[in-house]
């Protein structure tokens, strides 16, 4: 039985995401910024689910609300990571 083609690109788009996110994740690792496990895997989480909603953009969305939606997606990444970082909103989701 063939694969369909479409489940290879999934499976690529699974991957580069995948891979992206262990890459930006070894740099807090090689430079031993004081980070816990648990630390590790919320921005794991946070980076994989925002790698994964680029993909579904770039490949799923419309053309013509592609950057639109996109750069959402960046600027709720960018929010949140800030306020899981230094507390900006000052949400019990900051440690606060």
């Amino acid at each position: 039985m063939k694969a369909k083609k479409s489940n290879g690109i999934l499976h690529n788009s699974i991957f580069r995401v995948v891979l992206g996110t262990a890459a930006i994740l070894l740099v807090p690792l090689i430079l031993r910024w004081p980070w816990s496990v648990s630390d590790f895997v919320v921005m794991g989480v946070l980076i994989f689910g925002a790698g994964s909603a680029l993909e579904l953009v770039r490949t799923r969305a419309n053309k013509k609300y592609r950057l639109a939606i996109a750069a959402a997606v960046i600027i709720a990444f960018l929010l949140i990571w800030m306020e899981l970082a230094v507390g900006l909103f000052g949400s019990p989701f900051a440690g606060s």
